[in-house]
């Protein structure tokens, strides 16, 4: 099966900052399937792999049309090089939509947080609530003045729900203040780069929200990765061994033998799959254990994680 079915070709590219750019795409020979606040695509690249790149309901977006957002990365490996290479006419190919960051449903109001790239995913939320007349607050925070992207299409959107904090004057960004005057009952949304998400799930937390109704995404420098190399888990408890391949996940390789394992995200920041490491050393892709819990070598997220040695022993 196509892993990038789908055939952009580029509409549109603006400058929204020195550094992150919009692009809009038509689709060839047909259409981008439903998708819904929070939802991506993922984008292939000319030397092989895919970068994620959230889809923006940008307001008078040409039916059909597909809006992403992009950062030039400093650290770039080469995805965000190649996306702000892109011309009109261009074609490129992505993965259908994929939502792990999606709307609660219901009328509970949204309180909804955002740095950096991380706005992408949302202002299509803001679109989303303002077109269902929900009650929702949208914060945006940013270094200085000028760094902010789409904002033009976020007034539009929001108009009075918009706040923009700026790290520079005294309109910088007080997480604990905000979530004081959140309503009874919101969800708490965030995206942007770690160190917020961490501030909003901190400070959300010590307010009593549950963590179910703490809602976030990761948007991180590409950094670079090892090229996946099949190797062996050893369960504790049976003594099975079972080789995960290079295209698999140890949840994936441990289905496939037929065994019966607790995950939720896929994507290691829920912490629901996490085991004991018994032997070995993990290679963690997550991004919920501690740098300290990392070095540990003590505990893995199966879903995203994999192996530096050639077995991991694990406590399953």
């Amino acid at each position: 099966m196509d892993a990038h079915p789908l055939k952009l070709r580029v509409q549109s590219v603006v400058a929204e900052t020195p550094v992150i750019r919009s692009v809009v795409f038509g689709v060839e020979g047909g259409a981008v399937p439903d998708w819904q606040a929070g939802a991506h695509i993922r984008v292939l690249l000319p030397g092989g792999g895919d970068r994620p790149y959230s889809l923006m309901a940008l307001p008078g977006l040409p039916k059909g049309a597909v809006a992403l957002g992009v950062l030039r990365e400093q650290a770039s490996t080469g995805g965000s090089q190649f996306m702000h290479a892109l011309q009109v006419g261009d074609v490129i190919r992505a993965s259908t939509p994929v939502n792990n960051f999606g709307l609660h449903e219901g009328a509970a109001p949204a309180l909804l947080f955002a740095g950096g790239i991380g706005v992408t995913p949302i202002l299509s939320m803001a679109a989303k609530l303002n077109a269902q007349g929900a009650q929702y607050r949208l914060h945006y925070a940013g270094r200085m003045p000028g760094l902010l992207a789409f904002l033009p299409q976020l007034q539009t959107i929001c108009s009075e729900g918009l706040a923009v904090h700026y790290d520079s004057d005294e309109s910088r960004l007080d997480i604990a203040a905000v979530l004081g005057e959140a309503p009874a009952g919101a969800h708490v949304y965030v995206c942007g780069p770690a160190g917020m998400i961490d501030a909003v799930k901190a400070a959300a937390l010590a307010k009593g929200i549950p963590a179910d109704r703490i809602h976030f995404e990761l948007f991180k420098a590409e950094q670079p990765t090892s090229p996946n190399q099949p190797f062996e888990v050893e369960l504790k408890s049976t003594g099975q061994v079972i080789t995960v391949a290079t295209d698999q996940s140890i949840i994936q390789a441990l289905e496939a033998a037929g065994l019966d394992v607790l995950y939720d995200c896929q994507r290691g920041d829920c912490g629901i799959c996490q085991c004991g490491v018994i032997g070995g050393v993990p290679d963690h892709r997550d991004v919920i254990l501690s740098d300290e819990e990392k070095a540990s070598n003590k505990v893995m997220q199966i879903c995203v994680s994999r192996a530096k040695s050639e077995r991991l022993v694990l406590d399953l």
